[in-house]
């Protein structure tokens, strides 16, 4: 069993309605278990209380919960794409009806935070040329959604 399990707060009944359009967008994603709530409560017995699902071999949880409780940008999901193809389906799909922002990061839907990135630009990040390294960072900043062929421009100068 995975030790550590991320547990995402939805407002009132929205967390199996999130759950089934990430499994729709996000490839391999799959639901695990649905535990409804039963006549102890909390709220009307038969209606969903959790939702546990995997993607990309990670388990999470989404539990309906009341309206207090908001996501902030504190906690995101990161999504690692091999091309430029696969960053502009996520971008799209996942940001779609939430906000986009800077960096790669966008706020679906439901207000979940998401990094749509490339393991190519963390290796640029991390390269011991400090010259190359300030060079993607400094166009990364300048990016909404992630375009590798301009990352990779400015890290070759």
């Amino acid at each position: 069993m995975q030790k550590l399990i991320p547990f995402l707060w939805y407002k009132d009944t929205l967390a199996e309605e999130a759950v089934n359009f990430y499994v729709s967008v996000l490839k391999g994603a799959k639901i695990t278990k649905i535990m409804r709530v039963g006549k102890a409560g909390p709220g009307p017995e038969g209606s969903v209380l959790t939702v546990e699902f995997e993607i990309g071999g990670q388990t999470l949880v989404a539990l309906n919960g009341n309206p207090e409780f908001e996501f902030t940008m504190a906690m995101s999901l990161m999504v690692n794409c091999d091309t430029q193809e696969e960053i502009d389906a996520y971008w799209e799909k996942l940001s779609a009806g939430g906000e986009k922002s800077q960096c790669g990061w966008l706020k679906d839907k439901y207000g979940v935070s998401w990094q749509i990135v490339t393991p190519v630009l963390l290796e640029m990040l991390s390269d011991r040329d400090p010259a190359k390294s300030e060079r993607v960072m400094r166009a990364m900043m300048q990016m909404t959604k992630i375009e590798i062929a301009p990352l990779k421009k400015a890290y070759e100068g």
